[in-house]
């Protein structure tokens, strides 16, 4: 039965492909950015796959944060571009022509639609659906544009609506689901690697994101020993693994884990090196708790629970989409009726008044009503 362009539906990251007649097409995808948006982007990839099985899509995204994408079932080729190709102007150039003219692609969809990403759609002009974000200049590339998200979706159901253009073909089916795949053995080894560590995976376990890769992004430090004191407290049986990158995070991560004492039930030295090995660690957490960020977009797609605390400037409607796996967020504009504010005085706030309302009493609060979920 085909579905009208207004359906919507989350699917578990093991869903079947639809049953419609094949319909064979070339689809490039361009997401630039950070690792978080682009996995966020898998529900496009996701709801392309689902719609038109017999398509080959393709999906451009910088190559640090490539490997993670290996063998998604919705991507039949990563097409990677290095820093440098990106910055120096003419080499761009070359390998975006070279990209698009090897393969005629019948849809480009571009989830940046900057000057730069622009140039895919605009060296392709024979592709019949030429997809994009509606900024006014980008009509020249474009033949069918979305008017920009605005806080109006999460970004998940906002990228699944570059699909939308494609129901000239058939009716869309958006699904609402991001998903990333690892292999049996990645998941079994880093299993045997967490017991060697003295994990007990009888036991429920948290990953901690305790700081941040951005400054902006990290929740106050004692505010957070203070929940994850109380937490340790309250759920003795449970271990917590703090999830920090080398350098300035470690350097915060060691911080708290000393003005916590230093218990056994916290593991600082477990590490997942990759973000493949974040992946498999995420699938075996019981929960994720923490400051929002791209650690916890993975441990989403790997099926792991999560509360996060967002910072002021970072929407939970848009940044903590809602699928099969229970997420939730915390943010400043939750806490407005507990301090006898309007949404009026919360807009005069400094950002830092802002993020300072969210207390560590109504985080442990939130915390204890997520645990019950559980």
């Amino acid at each position: 039965m085909l579905l009208s362009k207004k359906k919507a539906v989350i699917l578990n990251p093991c869903f079947a492909f639809n049953s419609f007649k094949a319909l064979t097409m070339n689809i490039l995808v361009i997401r630039f950015r950070q690792m978080g948006d682009a996995i966020l982007a898998t529900a496009l990839l996701n709801t392309l796959r689902h719609n038109f099985p017999e398509a080959q899509i393709h999906f451009v995204l910088n190559e640090r944060i490539a490997p993670l994408f290996n063998g998604h079932p919705s991507i039949d080729r990563l097409i990677t571009f290095t820093d440098n190709e990106r910055h120096h102007a003419l080499t761009y150039v070359r390998k975006i022509w070279r990209i698009v003219h090897e393969t005629h692609y019948d849809v480009i969809i571009d989830l940046r639609s900057t000057f730069n990403t622009m140039l895919f759609a605009l060296l392709s002009p024979s592709s019949k659906y030429r997809i994009g974000m509606d900024k006014g200049y980008t009509k020249i590339a474009f033949n069918h544009t979305l008017e920009p998200c605005a806080n109006r979706y999460s970004m998940v159901e906002y990228d699944t609506r570059y699909a939308l253009p494609l129901q000239s073909l058939r009716p869309i089916e958006q699904v609402i689901n991001f998903t990333l795949q690892i292999t049996e053995e990645e998941k079994q080894v880093f299993s045997t690697y967490l017991t060697s560590q003295g994990i007990d995976l009888s036991r429920p376990v948290m990953l901690a994101n305790v700081t941040a890769k951005l400054p902006s992004k990290i929740w106050m430090e004692d505010r957070m020993v203070w929940v994850l004191n109380r937490f340790l407290i309250q759920y003795p049986e449970y271990q917590i693994i703090f999830n920090y990158a080398p350098g300035k995070e470690e350097e915060n991560a060691r911080r708290i884990y000393s003005k916590l004492g230093k218990p056994q039930q916290v593991f600082i030295d477990v590490q997942a090196h990759s973000s493949r090995e974040l992946v498999a660690m995420s699938g075996l957490m019981t929960l994720f708790f923490g400051n929002e960020g791209g650690a916890r977009h993975i441990a989403q797609a790997a099926g792991c629970p999560s509360l996060a605390i967002c910072a002021p400037e970072n929407s939970k409607k848009v940044w903590i989409p809602q699928t099969h796996v229970l997420a939730e967020g915390i943010s400043p504009i939750d806490t407005l009726a507990d301090h006898h504010l309007s949404e009026q005085n919360y807009r005069q706030l400094t950002r830092e008044e802002k993020y300072g309302l969210v207390t560590q009493e109504y985080v442990w609060n939130r915390l204890q009503e997520f645990m019950k979920k559980l």
